[in-house]
């Protein structure tokens, strides 16, 4: 029997990116949609290769995904672990994580808040936070890691 070193006191759920990320992925998105029905309507697209067309269709089914995905995307912290929903969902469990560590970009958390790195083995895998109940579990498990060397 494997004992968990951390363990939430209860289950946080909560949106993977900010507002304020939000708000910035919808603004990008539309400029970039905007642009490309610009470039469409003055260019002639038919014209171009089928490599071209493939291309560009790829390229604005992709904005649309990851748009979506910024949206949506929750995590969930609970006795299991911690986990995101994303395109792929990534999901790690208390009894694999060796070191978990928050990082950030000075000056700018408004925009991008901080995430939380977790490292299982010989990987890492990130988990946002959108969510002040997020940021605070993940300040704590970044502590108790801490405190764990």
């Amino acid at each position: 029997m494997q004992l968990n070193f951390y363990q939430p006191e209860h289950a946080v759920t909560g949106p993977a990116y900010s507002a304020v990320f939000k708000v910035l992925a919808t603004l990008v998105t539309a400029g970039l949609a905007l642009y490309g029905i610009n470039i469409a309507l003055h260019f002639p697209i038919g014209q171009y290769s089928f490599g071209v067309k493939a291309l560009l269709g790829c390229s604005a089914i992709m904005l649309a995904v990851s748009y979506y995905w910024f949206l949506k995307s929750t995590v969930t912290i609970n006795a299991q672990g911690i986990s995101q929903t994303w395109l792929y969902d990534r999901k790690v469990e208390w009894r694999d994580i060796r070191s978990a560590k928050m990082i950030g970009i000075p000056f700018l958390s408004a925009i991008f808040p901080p995430r939380l790195i977790v490292r299982t083995g010989n990987a890492y895998t990130t988990f946002n936070g959108g969510s002040r109940d997020v940021l605070v579990e993940f300040a704590k498990i970044s502590l108790a890691y801490q405190m764990k060397k």
